[in-house]
């Protein structure tokens, strides 16, 4: 298929194919909270369970296949992070002096946002996808970074900006220079490829920005020109580049606007075209990326619902945040109801299977950097910023938290003020703050350094979650069903892999609950192994839950 024909195809209206559609829409007497040495009960019955207990509770939802769960990562903006030469901006230095710390919280992997010199604070708009931001650092100090990670079992993400670059990026220079350039179809020019510039883009914005005459495009705005991925060589570059990050002793990469790499006109994500491409170029980096490392791993930012999300997963890309699933979570311990989450992730995780072969795995997270904090939509509420936790890191997948999140940063758009800098010490001038932009939205904040020696504080609560999460092989690979309570307060699902199962019991609500289990789970879930709060107790399948507290049951 031609070029132009190939993009005015992506232009036919979605109708052209139906919409998939989905239907979305405790122990022995007292228990204590665990300690931080030991969160979890020594479980005798789970050898003799084996193999039983999840067909005896029918978990067979539970049971979709999916890849493997790999740990909890930390969204890291180096910026604001920690700075270590005084000029007042975080570096690549900053996140090495903080791995300790992140080794005690229990992080496993690190998702650097863009580190690539760039021209603005943020970096998504790169000029040389070989380098190192000078405001960060050097290439030196990169390495040295990768190699106390990997001393410390932690492993690096870095994110990939493939859909555009900067204008001020030497390809796009050279394609200003007209039609004869070498490098002018490694961008897309209107004229060039006889399409009309009056389209609009992906969500009804101008897409189309002229310079000397021509129209070349651009999806976020005029400073960041669409690469042309229809070119082989355009596409050869991004694949050296990404091994280029690889053989240094990346990760995997998170991969921004993925679905815009063949989504960027309006009403064009169901095209069916569309959808193949993009599958066929996912399916090409990934095959570029294992060469270097069978077991990098691709993450994508394809904000998108399901239905969109589900092509992606076909041996392309991993996982794709669950940004369905981030609105609910935070929308359910807001209003303290239940919303079944547990039914709402298992209808998707069997879509999700069927398109991956099995081999997808879920990346859920409560916000990132381009969404209000977390603790801002909760109206500053603790308690609920403990629920959120709570449910985030006892779901399926690999857990994604923001930096920050774990003391309540606050942050209201615009952009800036979700991206204030990291919280160390109550003094915003002591060695390490980062005072690139003020931090304005987070001056009643807790820092670190108090939190950490309050035992009821949120990064305590964090650190608890993260360590059971750790230490439970089923929460770890093992799928989700829902369980119905009948009591709106209180959320409830199986996790179940196999051979073994838990019950996690969330009390969204301020007062205390108390839940009768049915008599099947009462039967083969005996044992509680995991309270946050003091106060938890089960006893003949009654199941008595603190305020706020979340307990997990196992045999």
């Amino acid at each position: 298929m031609s070029i132009s024909s190939k993009w005015m195809n992506c232009l036919r209206t979605a109708c052209l194919v139906s919409a998939v559609s989905l239907v979305f829409a405790g122990c022995q007497s007292q228990a204590t909270a665990p300690s931080e040495d030991k969160t979890v009960q020594d479980n005798k019955s789970t050898e003799a369970a084996s193999g039983t207990v999840t067909s005896k509770l029918k978990l067979a939802d539970a049971l979709t296949p999916m890849g493997t769960s790999n740990g909890v990562y930390y969204e890291i903006f180096v910026r604001s992070f920690y700075d270590t030469n005084g000029d007042g901006i975080g570096d690549l230095n900053g996140v090495t002096a903080k791995l300790d710390y992140l080794q005690e919280l229990g992080v496993k992997h690190l998702w650097l946002m863009p580190i690539n010199p760039s021209p603005s604070y943020h970096g998504y708009d790169v000029t040389d996808y070989y380098g190192i931001n000078p405001d960060y650092g050097t290439m030196d100090d990169f390495k040295h970074l990768l190699a106390e990670a990997h001393k410390r079992d932690i492993k690096i993400v870095m994110d990939f900006v493939v859909n555009h670059t900067s204008s001020e990026h030497p390809w796009f220079k050279e394609s200003m220079k007209g039609k004869d350039n070498p490098k002018r179809d490694w961008y897309m020019w209107a004229e060039d490829l006889k399409l009309d510039p009056a389209i609009r883009g992906a969500w009804g914005q101008q897409a189309w920005h002229e310079r000397d005459g021509k129209h070349y495009l651009g999806v976020f705005w005029e400073g960041m020109p669409d690469l042309h991925i229809d070119n082989a060589e355009v596409r050869a570059e991004i694949k050296k580049a990404a091994q280029f990050w690889l053989k240094l002793g990346v990760d995997g990469f998170r991969l921004d606007a993925a679905k815009h790499v063949y989504e960027d006109f309006y009403n064009t994500s169901q095209n069916p075209d569309v959808v193949q491409n993009n599958q066929k170029w996912w399916q090409e980096f990934r095959q570029a990326v294992q060469e270097v490392n069978p077991e990098a791993y691709l993450v994508g930012e394809v904000w998108d619902s399901p239905a969109v999300i589900g092509p992606f997963l076909k041996d392309g890309l991993h996982s794709a945040f669950n940004f369905d699933m981030a609105k609910r979570m935070i929308s359910m311990v807001q209003d303290e109801k239940d919303s079944d989450i547990g039914s709402m992730m298992s209808r998707i995780y069997t879509f999700y299977s069927k398109q991956s072969d099995g081999k997808f795995v879920d990346a859920p997270f409560l916000t990132n950097h381009d969404q209000n904090r977390v603790m801002s939509e909760l109206q500053g509420n603790v308690n609920h910023a403990k629920m959120a936790a709570s449910v985030l890191l006892t779901l399926p997948g690999n857990p994604f938290i923001y930096y920050g999140e774990e003391i309540g940063m606050l942050g209201l758009k615009p952009d800036e003020r979700l991206r204030e800098p990291m919280k160390w010490t109550a003094d915003e001038k002591s060695a390490g703050m980062t005072t690139w932009e003020p931090a304005s939205s987070n001056k009643t904040v807790t820092p670190i350094e108090q939190q950490m020696k309050d035992p009821s504080s949120l990064w305590n609560h964090y650190k608890k979650l993260i360590a059971y999460r750790n230490s439970d092989k089923v929460l770890q690979q093992g799928g989700i069903q829902s369980y119905k309570t009948n009591i709106s307060e209180v959320a409830g699902y199986y996790r179940a892999t196999k051979e073994d199962a838990r019950l996690v019991l969330h009390n969204l609500s301020g007062k205390e609950q108390q839940i009768q289990l049915s008599a099947d789970t009462a039967a083969v879930l005996e044992t509680l192994v995991f309270s946050s709060v003091d106060g938890a107790a089960l006893k003949d399948g009654a199941c008595t839950l603190p305020p706020y507290s979340t307990i997990v049951l196992a045999p």
